[in-house]
């Protein structure tokens, strides 16, 4: 009877361990994570963007007929214009021989003219006439415009590629990026270029208001405005351009200054995670994360639309992210799609 009592207890032993073995490698397959609870929460959305400033408007002058000399330049790089103000004279020789011929084609156009009112001229000759006065003062008009370069706004002289008494020869000299004598540039207003992802592309409107912050002028903030939303997205990176413009009436702003753009586009029920949960697929741009579904790991790529802080707006690509999901917030680093977990709670 003793006999059958202590193998009945070894049996009993042999079961117990076997269950705690299996319990011990189960264990050790599961890998210790600690989660928190998705949630979502209203966002106040501001995009923010870095970018480099540009004059609204930018004239390079230079005559149309190379060979031509510059007679006088009236400005110097740093110069303030006004719009009609003279900057340039060319040698006015073509001007003149121009000038003269004009005018007897235009006796030529008069005497047509009241020939045709008393009907002495056949419509033929008469449309001749015409056409060689129109011609002929458009040419003239255009010449003017070659050899008396007058600014066509108000601006800032930019560059002065040449001097008095040179020969213009139609090339790129002393730093010009165009075969021109000087440039001129609007800077009052500027304007700037950014990119913005295809999803925010129904909330971004013209006249919409945005501010910029420049390290030039740190405290200070500088109000624009949504002045061009261009209709096609960018295949490639899935983005569409948005000019935006700032009036910079006092002209503290200058091109080529950067600075950064906030864009604010309204509040909204978005899921904010710890940044720390968001992990990045080494060589790309790719981001996911891990929530727990069943006791296993479950993998989900995510792109992340904006920061706070220590905390990530986040959009779900390839699955759904539902409120009350456990989200994986540390130990995310060991796991792989579909690994079995031990929760820690302490």
């Amino acid at each position: 009877m003793k006999r059958r009592l202590f193998l009945s207890a070894l049996a009993v032993l042999a079961v117990c361990s076997s269950c705690t073995k299996k319990k011990v490698q189960e264990a050790d397959t599961q890998i210790p994570v600690r989660v928190t609870p998705v949630k979502s929460s209203t966002v106040h959305r501001q995009l923010s963007y870095s970018a480099n400033l540009e004059a609204f408007e930018r004239v390079y002058f230079a005559p149309t007929l190379a060979g031509t000399r510059i007679k006088k330049i009236y400005v110097e790089v740093g110069d303030r214009v006004s719009k009609g103000q003279l900057l340039v004279e060319m040698d006015a020789t073509s001007y003149m021989q121009q000038e003269i011929q004009f005018k007897n084609i235009e006796l030529e156009y008069n005497r047509a003219v009241k020939l045709m009112e008393t009907g002495s001229i056949s419509q033929q000759n008469y449309d001749k006439a015409v056409t060689q006065y129109e011609v002929a003062k458009t040419a003239l008009q255009n010449l003017k415009e070659n050899t008396r370069m007058v600014a066509p706004f108000n601006g800032v002289v930019t560059g002065k590629f040449m001097e008095d008494g040179e020969l213009y020869s139609g090339g790129a000299f002393g730093g010009a990026t165009k075969p021109s004598i000087i440039s001129i540039e609007q800077i009052s207003p500027m304007k700037a270029y950014v990119a913005i992802a295809e999803n925010y592309y129904n909330e971004i409107k013209k006249g919409m208001k945005v501010e910029l912050e420049s390290e030039v002028y740190k405290g200070r903030t500088f109000e624009g405005r949504v002045n061009i939303v261009y209709p096609t997205i960018n295949p490639q990176s899935r983005t569409f351009q948005v000019e935006l413009l700032f009036d910079n009436k006092d002209e503290a702003l200058r091109p080529g200054m950067y600075g950064t753009i906030n864009i604010n586009v309204g509040e909204a029920e978005a899921v904010v995670v710890q940044s720390i949960s968001v992990l990045k697929v080494q060589g790309s741009n790719d981001r996911y994360l891990f929530v727990i579904r069943d006791g296993k790991a479950k993998r989900i790529s995510v792109s992340v639309l904006n920061r706070y802080e220590d905390k990530v707006e986040v959009k779900a690509l390839d699955d759904v992210l539902n409120e009350g999901d456990m989200l994986v917030c540390a130990g995310q680093a060991r796991l792989v799609d579909g690994s079995e977990v031990n929760i820690v709670t302490e």
